[in-house]
């Protein structure tokens, strides 16, 4: 009995998933991963969370603060939507209406919802000192929406609800009504893009994107180094097998061997714009 259902749990999810699916393929890293959520969706969730979250919020009052993560941010999405736009990707900016916003909050800590709209808490300036460094975690929150990787870890969710909902209602709703069904019960059930734990996969993989993003805009990719030390000193750097992040040690590791890809990159914007950028 258990193989019986085994085997119908498997076989509902594939054949779901096949009718449901698209197949996305990641920027700069060429990955490709299947979304069951169209963008419409996961922009209507994601507005509405985004103006819960700023009526909740206190925006900073340090006016020069604000300019500079504005500043960094629109410098970041010309580049970004520059890039997409050359590589047959023009479609995709149509997702994005950016907004960079600097709120009041001793986290070091900042966040991207899907659309491009991104928030800096006050906290993290300490840790990132220059704009280069604030290009870096920019562009690493950028590269999550770029990337798609809410909508691919609410896929997840959807496909647990698929291995655990062959039989009653749930299924028969999926069947009939389609994946957007099972992702408002995804959202019903506290899907918070501000709070949304990403596999170590998808922080590597924006980590990746983004120094290659912050290298697109100018900024030196080489500050990812002193930024992630500053990050990591004194705390204790502990594996990374129980966290959705990767530690310390291998975050570092892993940007020093994507450097001379990055490079290739900010030296070709000094080369066209004639002169070192900040």
């Amino acid at each position: 009995m258990k193989k019986i259902k085994f085997f119908l749990m498997t076989l509902t999810a594939s054949i779901l998933m096949a009718a449901c699916g698209t197949t996305s393929t990641v920027p700069i890293t060429g990955r490709k991963h299947t979304l069951l959520v169209s963008d419409a969706e996961i922009m209507s969730l994601s507005n509405k969370q985004y103006g819960e979250i700023m009526k909740k919020s206190t925006l900073s009052t340090n006016t020069a603060n604000t300019a500079m993560v504005k500043r960094v941010g629109k410098r970041l999405a010309t580049a970004v939507e520059t890039f997409l736009r050359n590589n047959g990707a023009a479609n995709e900016i149509k997702n994005f209406a950016w907004e960079f916003n600097l709120v009041k909050s001793n986290e070091a800590n900042a966040f991207c919802m899907p659309g491009g709209k991104i928030v800096v808490y006050e906290g993290l300036l300490p840790y990132t000192r220059n704009e280069n460094a604030l290009a870096i975690v920019l562009g690493h929150e950028i590269a999550h929406a770029v990337a798609k990787h809410s909508a691919e870890q609410m896929s997840k969710q959807i496909r647990q609800q698929y291995g655990t909902s062959i039989l009653g209602s749930v299924l028969n709703s999926a069947v009939g009504s389609g994946v957007g069904d099972l992702a408002s019960m995804v959202a019903q059930q506290g899907f918070s893009f501000a709070n949304l734990k990403y596999s170590r996969d998808n922080e590597s993989e924006a980590d990746h994107i983004g120094l290659i993003f912050a290298a697109m805009a100018g900024y030196n990719p080489q500050e990812a180094i002193a930024f992630w030390q500053r990050m990591s000193s004194g705390k204790s750097n502990r594996s990374d097998f129980l966290s959705s992040h990767p530690s310390d040690t291998k975050r570092i590791a892993a940007l020093k061997r994507e450097m001379p890809e990055a490079m290739k990159y900010y030296r070709a914007v000094q080369s066209a714009t004639g002169r070192s950028r900040r």
